[in-house]
């Protein structure tokens, strides 16, 4: 088994808590309702990354493992993978970690990709600099 299902990758981008009015007609926190928790860890991490507005323009690759439960704290770890000219590809994980007397669990992953747009919503090019250390950061 990899580090990754032992512990969480990336920055903490958000955490919240699950509500019940977060809950399907099951019990179980909606699905929906984690990948939008997801979606705003991104695009924080995108937005602080390439210094201006961003917007989802995919979500591949999701993976559900373990159902959520009310009351349950969530974690969201952003890990960028890949740095277009407009875009980011971007690993997402969500942990539980409600209970400090337990190692956190892996609730969800997913690939994210992000677009950098202007006020107008059109794509902008990710700053030369941004990218260049990012590069930088995975040489190292």
């Amino acid at each position: 088994m990899s580090d990754s299902y032992i512990k969480p990758e990336g920055t903490l981008s958000l955490q919240t808590i699950a509500m019940p009015a977060d809950t399907n007609w099951s019990g179980d926190v909606f699905g929906g309702w984690i990948v939008s928790q997801m979606d705003l860890a991104g695009a924080i991490h995108a937005e602080r990354f390439s210094k201006g507005r961003c917007a989802t323009i995919s979500i591949n690759q999701m993976t559900f493992l373990v159902p959520v439960k009310v009351g349950d704290v969530i974690s969201c770890y952003t890990k960028i993978l890949k740095v277009g000219n407009t875009s980011i590809q971007m690993q997402i994980e969500v942990w539980d970690s409600h209970d400090s007397s337990r190692d956190p669990i892996r609730v969800t992953e997913g690939v994210f990709t992000f677009v950098a747009v202007d006020v107008k919503g059109g794509k902008r090019a990710i700053p030369e600099d941004v990218k260049q250390q990012y590069l930088a950061s995975q040489e190292a």
